[in-house]
């Protein structure tokens, strides 16, 4: 009997996530194989973080157990042993199992692509592990944005590293764009946070600042559970966050107008989730049933605008038309 071939990294890749597998597999090398392998390194430590099987007591262990992996260059044979066993059927569960080949991948890479995937994935499941030891304890936006920042923003200043190795337009504005670059990562995740309500409350994390909330009013969960009923509520919170979304995104939107014309396969990796997330605003916007279950763009949204970014995000002027197009032509579902 013939043993089944594992899958490859882009298989990975691809079964991981067909949305950020569109926009990779467009980059130039050496960049997309880097990208693609950084990806791949963050989804294992999402695995840890918010897979069902264990406890947080077990997970924040696990992270370290990771992180200090990933530091050393060389694979923890037990927690490998441990991840190539579990039996979860989720695409993170999938990259978890292979995760030996995937930290030998990235014994392979260029020495100055290494140290910077290295640097920032072990720092973002560094705070992958406080948090989890933390607990889902959002106060306020400061709060909100500390959790952001180390699992979206840090990717930010990841791929801002990488560009700057090979585009010197990047590295020229390397400090700029390090900071454009965390507002980007976490304008793409506070319209996460926005979709993602209803789950992340399923799984027992509600990502809504208490402070969002009227003083004396009710908690955040009750905006999900199904205890409260308060429209006027539910359109201040919803306001507050699609609000903060747009300020990210309008940054989002300046590092894009930094990366040059003739980067077309950088431009495009960078403005489809920018695109994709400017879209699912507009849907949520005004949308209550954010707090009952998840906002997600239909794939004839993502067939039109793969194929509109293709043909004219070269164009920084065409980005700024399109963006308004999508948010103002989105009407709520009824």
């Amino acid at each position: 009997m013939t043993a089944t071939a594992p899958p490859t990294l882009n298989e990975l890749l691809h079964a991981a996530s067909r949305t950020f597998a569109l926009g990779i597999d467009l980059l130039p090398e050496p960049l997309r194989s880097e990208i693609e392998l950084a990806y791949l390194v963050l989804r294992v430590s999402d695995y840890l973080e918010d897979n069902e099987s264990m406890s947080p007591e077990e997970k924040a262990p696990l992270l370290d157990r990771w992180s200090a992996a990933l530091r050393a260059g060389a694979p923890d044979a037990e927690l490998a042993a441990r991840l190539e066993a579990v039996a979860d059927t989720t695409p993170d569960a999938l990259v978890a199992r292979n995760v030996t080949r995937v930290h030998q991948a990235l014994a392979a890479m260029r020495p100055s692509a290494r140290g910077v995937i290295i640097r920032h994935t072990a720092d973002s499941t560094d705070g992958m592990a406080r948090w989890t030891r933390r607990g889902p304890d959002i106060p306020d936006e400061a709060a909100l944005d500390d959790y952001m920042h180390e699992v979206a923003g840090r990717v930010g200043w990841l791929l801002t590293d990488l560009f700057a190795l090979d585009i010197p337009a990047v590295a020229r504005e390397h400090e700029r764009m390090m900071v454009l670059g965390r507002e980007f990562g976490l304008a793409l995740q506070t319209v996460n946070v926005i979709r993602g309500l209803h789950g992340d409350w399923e799984r027992g994390w509600v990502f809504l600042p208490r402070s969002y909330l009227p003083g004396e009013g009710p908690e955040p969960v009750a905006l999900l559970d199904g205890t409260l009923e308060r429209p006027d509520i539910e359109r201040l919170v919803l306001d507050r966050l699609v609000d903060k979304a747009e300020r990210h995104l309008e940054a989002a939107r300046g590092y894009l107008a930094v990366l040059p014309r003739r980067r077309h396969g950088v431009r495009l990796f960078c403005l489809l989730p920018y695109l994709f997330a400017v879209r699912t605003l507009a849907i949520s916007r005004a949308n209550p049933r954010v707090f009952r279950e998840e906002t997600k763009i239909g794939r004839a949204d993502v067939t039109r605008i793969v194929r509109d970014a293709r043909l004219f995000g070269w164009s920084n002027q065409w980005i700024r038309w399109y963006g308004r197009r999508l948010r103002d032509t989105a009407v709520a579902p009824a």
